[in-house]
């Protein structure tokens, strides 16, 4: 409807579609399956986002844990299946539920959680980006995100090289999820830790994913809009670049200026 005018066409929208992740695992000696996580993500590149979710949970910390991932057939449900020898913590998940940015723990909370994961900061400087680099990614970005131009309603998340190559380019109406698919596809390809790569996301930085940024090595995360206070925090805790308000040919440096060119 526009002023007066009132039209009747067809218009196109992102689906969203719950996804259910099952983790099949050894305990006591015998195999045992257990429902980890329901989401609501965009059907596509579903082995990604379980393994990139389980990967940036913990419950996972290479590609060698992992033996198979399928989908269920006709019912949103995939199932990951760990070799024998790996021990699993499901308790890890609901910890973790606890230092997320929505809850209400503090700051320091959070950031003791990360170390006793195990998160370790990248090397400085480590991997250099040039400015002009990453001003030019959000570009090519955006020519990557098909189901974006034809609706509208999705995040994009990237892994892209130095050179400003995009390596990984994923998409959901979730920014954790699209995110949790770029990290997994790494995975199975056996480039986590991946401290050769920035992540570029389409919306905001908030803690989340600045904390799934660093749990895969990552030594730069870069945002077309704001980062929160506590993603801000997590940056220079670990000494990771923060990027935000990457538009056009500007943004600000929120921590790791030492890795720009």
């Amino acid at each position: 409807m526009r002023a007066h005018l009132r039209e009747s066409v067809d218009d196109r929208v992102a689906i969203e579609e719950p996804l259910e992740i099952r983790l099949g695992y050894s305990a006591g000696g015998e195999r045992r399956t257990s429902s980890v996580s329901i989401t609501m993500r965009t059907p596509c590149d579903d082995e990604d986002l379980a393994t990139g979710f389980l990967f940036t949970e913990g419950i996972v910390r290479s590609r060698d844990d992992i033996a198979i991932v399928k989908p269920c057939r006709g019912d949103n449900t995939i199932r990951v299946e760990l070799e024998d020898d790996v021990a699993v913590d499901l308790e890890r998940l609901q910890r973790h539920f606890y230092t997320t940015s929505s809850c209400g723990v503090c700051g320091k909370a959070s950031l003791e959680a990360l170390y006793a994961q195990g998160a370790e900061a990248p090397v400085l400087p480590g991997t250099i980006f040039a400015r002009d680099v990453l001003t030019a990614i959000p570009g090519k970005l955006r020519e990557k995100q098909a189901t974006f131009e034809e609706t509208g309603g999705l995040h994009a998340a990237a892994a892209f090289t130095p050179q400003g190559e995009l390596v990984v380019v994923r998409e959901d109406v979730g920014r954790h999820n699209a995110v949790d698919k770029v990290i997994g596809a790494l995975l199975m390809q056996d480039e986590v830790p991946a401290a050769s790569l920035g992540l570029m996301v389409s919306g905001r930085a908030s803690f989340e994913l600045m904390q799934k940024a660093l749990l895969a090595g990552m030594p730069l995360l870069a945002a077309v809009s704001a980062p929160s206070s506590l993603a801000v925090q997590l940056a220079r805790e670990f000494n990771v670049t923060l990027i935000g308000f990457l538009r056009g040919d500007t943004f600000n440096v929120y921590a790791g200026e030492e890795r720009l060119a």
